[in-house]
């Protein structure tokens, strides 16, 4: 795989943008494990191999076990591997994602609702919609993995 173009070099101001959204969401209040989880998870389902190497980097180095990581793509037959939230987090970040096929359908809304304050819920949701655009650019131009360069 060759990459495209370096879309953060051919418009600086456009990546500086979603950059601030990224700033802004580490500031929320959500945790970084949690939010790292759902990037993972998204990517997964883009297909985005430079987001999936990034995260899953990320994960190992917060301290993740390997075998929680690997669960990641069948989370929800995990069993107690995943708490709660994060199930809640990772199944509302599915339906999301997969828009188009699921229409986030009221039950979706309502089982993160539980688990999420409206604040939270928000900013997961921005976590999610900006892993899709990041995946999108990942994927359309070809962003090398760390582990293949």
């Amino acid at each position: 795989m060759t990459q495209r173009i370096d879309y953060t070099k051919a418009s600086p101001e456009g990546y500086k943008a979603f950059g601030n959204v990224y700033v802004t969401l580490q500031k929320s209040g959500l945790p970084k494990q949690l939010v790292d989880l759902v990037y993972l998870r998204i990517s997964q389902i883009n297909g985005c191999a430079y987001c999936i190497d990034m995260h899953s980097r990320d994960l190992l180095k917060s301290g993740l076990h390997v075998e929680k990581l690997v669960l990641v793509p069948v989370w929800a037959e995990a069993g107690k591997v995943f708490s709660t939230r994060e199930r809640a987090a990772l199944a509302w970040a599915e339906s999301v994602t997969r828009v188009s096929e699921t229409g986030v359908p009221d039950a979706d809304y309502q089982a993160a609702a539980a688990e999420f304050g409206e604040k939270e819920l928000a900013d997961l949701t921005y976590a999610i919609a900006l892993m899709n655009a990041f995946n999108r650019f990942g994927v359309a131009f070809r962003a090398t993995p760390a582990a293949a360069a």
